[in-house]
Order: structure tokens, then sequence, then C-alpha cells
């Protein structure tokens, strides 16, 4: 029978931003994330007194934590992905000091999910930065904050060495080709030499956190995060196939430098060739060569690929301007549903870089609805999740070395792109509307039990098509 290694990391992923709430608790700085009040993709809001958000208070996560880490330890999680809100630490980025309250409050989760031995996966910044460092120092575009990075980690690794022993460093670092504010903390339309000089920065600053962690958390392993957008030929056409092959390495590029230590060739060539001069030191370069210990990434769609403009013009609009596939059906949100896809790009990057995988994040978000009874029949969840975890397994019986599995959004929560609440992933109803209106209580829906009875079962009780 097809198996799951017994030490398979099962479980799922959430971030501060999206959880926690209390955006202004206990010494916590605004962060990038906190005047994005529409979302990744929307417009930068100078906060004002009296106005709000609805990720000011999420779903209360940094005051209900117990209870739904109670949940998830129901479910039988042996894994939970978060993140360190990094201005709850230093609140404006720049401070000599850590923020005691801050450190505090990650005290008290870790030390809850090891009550229920649940082992943390810690993400350094997903999808926010000190807002302070932005208006300050021009975010990542600054030298600057490769230094104040350095020191967060570093405060951080030494806080936690004995509690926690998984770390990421930058989460689906290549979203800021897409979304440079959230990614970088540059403005929308920067150009492209400013936006690769910041990701620079913030690659060198990755090397750094991985050369402390190996320093200072005894046993310690830390990795990357890319967002795994595979994409296919639309066509067979050559032209296509070798525009697939240079997408693919518009993403597949991050994860190089992290694993491999240096700039890829292709990547060279795409500088001199659209004029990008990068300010890459010496010590830049010895900095890159501390490189990850695994691969982590999120994975939820492929797309297509082709020369063809008109083609590529009717795409636009689309989440990474992806050319939808004719061969697969969407989710309500659009996103394409394929599950060999991940199979697929399990394959692709251990055969590039043969370092263990850890998939933290995929998941399905829909529209959920309560039933009279009270109960939440969540089927379709269930069944994307089910292929996907049975391709999981073939790629397992491929040969390659998978850690781990955490679904995106165990619990509902705020989402990224547009701030919310309606696109629910969750194992977990959480009631609160796009409005930020509801008593947040929580229902565990259909999917709950059946997520449980998998990882009880090992994945035996996957069903194959």
């Amino acid at each position: 029978m097809k198996k799951f290694p017994k030490d398979f990391l099962w479980g799922g992923a959430v971030a501060a931003n999206q959880v926690e709430g209390a955006y202004r608790e206990n010494g916590k700085g605004l962060s990038t994330s906190d005047v994005q009040p529409h979302g990744v993709f929307g417009d930068v809001i100078e906060r004002v007194p009296g106005d709000s958000s609805i990720k000011d208070v999420a779903i209360d996560f940094y005051n209900r934590y117990p209870d739904d880490i109670a949940l998830f330890a129901e479910m039988g999680f042996r894994c939970l992905r978060v993140s360190i809100a990094w201005t709850r630490i230093f609140p404006n980025g720049d401070e000599e000091r850590p923020n005691e309250d801050g450190l505090a409050f990650y005290d008290r989760l870790f030390d809850e999910l090891a009550k229920h031995s649940i082992v943390p996966l810690v993400t350094l910044s997903h999808y926010e930065m000190p807002w302070g460092l932005v208006k300050n120092y021009d975010g990542w575009g600054s030298r600057e904050t490769i230094g104040f990075f350095e020191r967060y980690a570093r405060a951080v690794f030494t806080r936690y060495s004995d509690k926690v022993k998984l770390w990421l460093t930058f989460n689906e670092i290549n979203m800021s080709l897409h979304a440079p504010m959230t990614g970088v903390g540059l403005p929308e339309g920067s150009s492209e030499g400013l936006v690769y000089q910041a990701i620079h920065h913030q690659l060198v600053a990755s090397a750094l956190a991985v050369k402390s962690c190996h320093e200072i958390v005894e046993n310690g392993k830390i990795g990357n995060m890319l967002l795994g957008g595979l994409m296919y030929p639309l066509s067979c056409r050559p032209e296509d196939v070798f525009e697939t092959l240079q997408q693919n390495r518009s993403w597949q590029f991050f994860g190089d430098v992290q694993c491999r230590g240096s700039y890829p060739g292709y990547m060279l060539r795409y500088f001199r060739e659209h004029g990008i001069s990068l300010d890459i030191t010496e010590a830049d370069r010895d900095a890159l060569k501390e490189t990850v210990d695994f691969v982590s990434f999120s994975y939820y769609m492929t797309g297509c690929v082709t020369t063809n403009e008109e083609l590529n013009l009717q795409a636009r609009g689309n989440i990474l301007s992806m050319v939808p596939n004719p061969h697969l059906s969407s989710s309500q949100w659009g996103w394409q549903i394929d599950p060999i896809g991940l199979r697929t790009l399990l394959n692709v990057l251990w055969d590039r870089y043969q370092k263990p995988l850890f998939i933290v994040e995929n998941g399905l978000g829909a529209k959920d609805s309560i039933e009279s009874d009270g109960s939440i029949n969540d089927e379709y969840r269930i069944r994307y999740l089910n292929d996907h975890l049975v391709q999981v397994r073939e790629a397992i019986e491929d040969g390659v070395e998978i850690m781990g599995y955490t679904s995106w959004g165990p619990i509902d929560l705020v989402s990224a792109s547009k701030a919310e609440m309606s696109k629910r992933y969750g194992f977990i109803y959480v009631d609160l509307d796009d409005n930020g209106k509801g008593t947040l209580a929580r229902y565990r829906k259909k999917s709950f039990y059946w997520y449980k009875d998998v990882i009880a079962s090992e994945g035996a009780n996957l069903q194959e098509n």
C-alpha cells in the first residue's frame, strides 16, 4: 500500500497579519499589511485615528489561540505553520532592542503548541514588514534594511532556540515581482531595476538569516518559501515551450539563489539585456553561499504560456496574468484546479535541488454556507484536498523527499489578495463577514472530520480517482 512517511508533518498554515488582529496592542507597530486594508493588490492607505480595517481584529487569534490550537490538536495536527509579526518584535524596524511584550506573546503561543505536541514551523516575514522601514528607509530598496532584518532574525532565533527548530525566511519571496509593496516595500509601478535591487537585498538578508539560524538554533533547520507558479506551454510550438522555460525560471531563480548560493547565468543574461545593473558586493556574494536546508512552497494552481499576443492580452487581469488551461476546471475565484500539477511540481523541485521539500500552503478558497442544522458540508474542499494529497503520495512513490503538508488556512482567515472573509479555506468556520461583522464563533466543517481521519490513517483513507 502507498503510504506517507511515519514522521510526515501533517498540519495547517496561517499568517500573523491574516489571523492575529490586535494590530496596535502591547507595543506592536504598523506594518505594510496594516496600510493595505484591501489586500496585497490594493492601495496603500495611511492610517488615521479612528479608522479601521478587517485585519485590525481579523479572527482574533491573538486572544483566542489556545482554543484554536485545541481544535487543531483535535484534528491531530503534528505541525502548525505560523508567522511572527516583525512589528511586534521591532515596532518601527530600526530599534536597538526588541519589544518584550511582543516576544512574550510568541513564547505563550509556542508553549501552547508544545502542550499539544504540535511542531511550530515559523516564517520570519509573511507578506509584511515594518511600515517605519518603508517610510524612513525605502523598504528593501535600502541596503540598511538587511541589517535591520538580521537583527530581528537573530533576536527571535535566540529567544526561541529551544522552542522552534523549523524556520522559513520570506513567504512566497518571488511574489515581489507582482506585488512590490507587499514583497519589498516599494510602491506599485517601481522600475524593474529597483525591484530586482530590493529583491537582491532580501536574498542577502535571507542568506544571513540562514547563517544565523545555523549558529544559534541547535539542530535547527531553515528553508526558503516559494510561490510554486508552475507553467505549461499552451501548445507544443517550440516558441511556446521555450517561453514557458523562461516563465518558470522567473520564479525558480529565487530558489536557485537560495539553494545553490549564486545567481544563475540565465538571470545575469536577463539583467544585461534589460539594462539592469545591480549593486552586488563581494560580501553579498559570500553571504549568498549560505544555502537553505530545505525548500518549502505554496501550490494552488498552474497556468499556461504562449507567445500568442492576443491570448496574452485576454489573460491580463487574471492572477499573475496566466493564460487559462482549456483542460482544467476552476474554483469560484477562477483559480484552476490541477492536482497532477502538484506531483509535477514536486518532481521538478526535487530534480532541480535535491533538498527535502515541504508543502506549506495548499487549499481551496470557496464560499461556505451553514445549513439549518448547523452543519457545513464542504464536500468540494474535501474533494480538492483529497485529489491533491493523492498526488503528494504519488510523488513520494516517485522518490521525492517530502517533509510535510500544511494546508492553507485550516481555520477561516482574512484573505491576502483582497482582505475578504467570504473566500474561506478552513476546516473551521469563523462567524465573520467581509465587513468585519460577526460573533467570531468557531464551527467545525465536514472537512474537519475528514482531515482528522486523513491524519489518523496516515493518508490511507484517501480516495483514488
